[in-house]
């Protein structure tokens, strides 16, 4: 294992989950496909970083090297943004806030300390009060299916704002995702195809090996020796 990693459920309506993980040893990892955004601080040694991640679209291929760095990740719910720092300028990318201090970084022009994996929750209660943090109920209503009075257009358009993805791709990535955690499960291939709902195998090989990076087979041997992103369900760390 290249990480060790835990993760866990917050009380904050506007959070997904938190996690945090240590690199024990130098090696490659593939950072999959994401639909959250989130928020990220690194510290190795001295020096401490809080990064904003957007939604990936596409397995990327990583190293890591720094054995003994730390990962602390507030992953934020569909919906929840930050209006100053639009998600949909963040996709595929992130973007690191600068410094205020060691223990602090500069966020909406105000020093925020760092937060860990146990007071996240506090952080994000923190950023909801100062209205840094807001939530698009309509991203929420049409993620449950509800009827909504407005054109699909406009519909899109809040999900863009708010995920920088459309519905469309949110199910794309996180039927992939469903596909792998059934692989790794010990679901068959073609069973697989049934349950994640792909037309063939063909359509399921092609749309892993793009967002997971992996065919079905690939997936099932564990003895691959790159390891899926640590900011996944931990079920999928081979």
């Amino acid at each position: 294992m290249l990480f060790s990693f835990e993760e866990r459920l917050s009380a904050s309506p506007f959070v997904e989950r938190i996690w945090c993980a240590q690199s024990e040893r130098a090696g490659d990892f593939l950072s999959i496909a994401a639909s959250h955004w989130e928020m990220v601080v690194s510290k190795y040694r001295d020096q401490t970083i809080m990064t904003v991640r957007g939604p990936e679209t596409k397995v990327t291929p990583m190293h890591v090297n720094l054995v003994g760095s730390e990962f602390y990740g507030i992953i934020f719910k569909y919906g929840v943004f930050m209006p100053h720092l639009p998600v949909r300028d963040l996709v595929d990318g992130d973007v690191d806030l600068p410094d205020a201090s060691s223990k602090s970084f500069w966020l909406n022009g105000a020093a925020w300390q760092f937060p860990n994996y146990e007071n996240a929750d506090t952080f994000v209660r923190r950023l909801v009060r100062e209205e840094i943090l807001v939530c698009d109920r309509i991203v929420e209503s049409a993620l449950r299916s509800e009827s909504l009075e407005m054109s699909t257009r406009t519909v899109q358009r809040h999900f863009l704002q708010a995920t920088g993805l459309t519905h469309g791709s949110i199910r794309q990535i996180e039927r992939a995702r469903h596909a792998t955690m059934l692989l790794q499960g010990g679901v068959s291939i073609l069973d697989t195809v049934e349950q994640a709902g792909y037309s063939d195998q063909a359509h399921l090989t092609r749309t892993l090996k793009h967002l997971i990076g992996k065919t079905p087979a690939q997936v099932i041997n564990k003895s691959e020796p790159e390891q899926l992103s640590l900011l996944f369900k931990t079920e999928l760390s081979s």
